[in-house]
Parts: structure tokens; C-alpha cells; sequence
């Protein structure tokens, strides 16, 4: 008996990284998952790690940006598993600069894959969520990050995107609170994912939606990490997931409207 059988989620960008180690973990523990990438490939490899495991998935492709997802990926739940109880804000990528050479571009994009693709996702949740009441609660944990909770130099744009997350999650859980919903935020320190992991360089770049983003993190930052981290290390995608799985549970039925940072009390 897993903690979450019964159960249905959607996850955002959950194809590669953290949001894979979430499905998993979700599924894991009973929930059937729908899962979501930009791309076919690691969208429908997740499912089939899933259904290898012994659990329900089936895959939502697309843009969290597009304006027709929200209510697809919503749907998707709804027809494939007959509910919706589980959401995960998850899905979003980093591409930074200092604001002198930042473009509208850069910023438009960045706030909305983390800021208004959420929003309407939740949006597009809401009709379900109000005529379907549960004896249960239901949950939402948005993705943030300490860059919303402090600043972090060359990232304006998803600053100022994930701090937004968190004004977000605050203001559901007032909303919902009568939908016997809880609404909560994770806000993730130096986890290791692909964005990440490469050592910065000339060559260090990943395809999103058509763009390169340039990926990676200079050595003397992750040396920078490893010091200044009480535990002496990144964080992994598993340890990311967990935090939003806890969140996910009933015991946490008391808990609503709060940001729990996962940086091994870096800050």
C-alpha cells in the first residue's frame, strides 16, 4: 500500500531531472502520473519507467507555454484517470544575464515558463477541482527557488519569476483553502541536474524549444557550493523530489501556504 494510492497527479516538466524524480517518487507511492515534457522521447521513457515499476502514467507533450496546455494537460488527468488531486508547478529553465544585456525576450520567456504557465495551470484546475470535493486534501507544491528568496546576480528574470511563484502559492492557499486544498512552494538551492552539472564553457549549451541555452556552472562556483553548503555537496534530483513528495502527503494536511527551502541550510 503506497501513500498515495488513489491518487492522480500531473507534473510538469517531469520527462528529465527533478520533475522525473517527482513522477517517479509520486508513482512510487500509488499515484497514477500524468507526465510532461517539451519533448516526445524522455516524456514517454519516464511513462515506461513508470509502468516498468508497476505503476500508471501516460504522457502530456508540449510547452507548458502554449496557450491551449493548461487546460489539455488538466484534461488529460481527468479522462485518462478519472480525478485530479496532485499538482506539481515544475517545469522551467534557466537563461541568464546581468539586466544590461538581458533582452524582452529573456525576460518574457523566463516569466512565463515559471510564473504564467502555473497560473494557468491552476487556473484551468479550479472548475474540476471546485465541483469534485473530496473527503481528502488535495495538494499543489509550485516550484521555486532561493533565487526568488535572495537574489542571485545574472538572474533577474527568474528571480524575480520564482519570487512570484511564492506570492502565488500564498494567495491560493487563502483561495482553496475551502476546496480543502493545500497550496505550497519548495524552493530548491544547487541541485545537480543538467543545467547544472556541466562545467561551464565555450561548448556547454542545451536545445529548448528551438534556443541554446548556454548550461553549466563555472568550477569556483561549484567549489563555492561545496564550502559554503553545510553538508559539502549539491543536492541530487531524488533529494529534490523528496521534499515535494512530503508535501504530498496527509501529513501535511496542516500545512498550507508555505515555502520550504531545500538547500541543506545554505542560507
Amino acid at each position: 500500500m503506497g501513500t498515495l494510492d488513489g491518487k492522480v497527479a500531473i507534473v510538469s516538466g517531469s520527462g528529465r531531472g527533478i520533475g522525473r524524480d517527482i513522477a517517479l517518487r509520486l508513482a512510487s507511492e500509488g499515484a497514477s502520473v500524468v507526465v510532461n515534457d517539451l519533448d516526445p522521447e524522455p516524456a514517454h521513457e519516464t511513462v515506461e519507467d513508470i509502468k516498468a515499476a508497476g505503476g500508471h502514467a501516460i504522457a502530456c507533450v508540449g510547452s507548458v507555454t502554449d496557450a491551449d496546455f493548461a487546460e489539455r494537460f488538466v484534461g488529460t488527468a481527468i479522462d485518462a484517470f478519472d480525478g485530479l488531486d496532485i499538482i506539481v508547478n515544475n517545469a522551467g529553465f534557466t537563461w541568464d544575464t546581468v539586466i544590461q544585456k538581458m533582452t524582452d525576450e529573456q525576460w518574457d520567456t523566463i516569466l512565463d515558463v515559471h510564473l504564467k504557465a502555473p497560473f494557468r495551470i491552476l487556473r484551468a484546475a479550479q472548475p474540476y477541482i471546485k465541483a469534485n470535493p473530496t473527503t481528502y486534501h488535495r495538494k499543489v507544491v509550485n516550484v521555486s527557488s532561493v533565487a526568488g528568496l535572495y537574489g542571485n546576480p545574472g538572474q533577474s528574470n527568474y528571480a524575480a519569476a520564482k519570487a512570484g511563484i511564492v506570492g502565488l502559492t500564498k494567495t491560493l492557499a487563502k483561495e482553496w483553502g475551502r476546496y480543502k486544498v493545500n497550496v505550497n512552494a519548495v524552493a530548491y538551492g544547487f541541485i545537480l541536474t543538467r543545467m547544472t552539472e556541466a562545467v561551464a564553457g565555450d561548448d556547454s549549451f542545451v536545445e529548448i524549444g528551438g534556443r541554446k541555452i548556454k548550461a553549466g556552472v563555472s568550477t569556483a562556483v561549484m567549489e563555492r557550493v561545496k564550502t559554503s553548503n553545510p553538508l559539502g555537496r549539491p543536492g541530487t534530483p531524488a533529494e529534490a523530489a523528496g521534499a515535494v513528495y512530503v508535501l504530498c502527503t496527509q501529513d501535511t494536511d496542516y500545512v498550507s501556504g508555505q515555502c520550504l527551502t531545500v538547500d541543506a541550510g545554505s542560507r
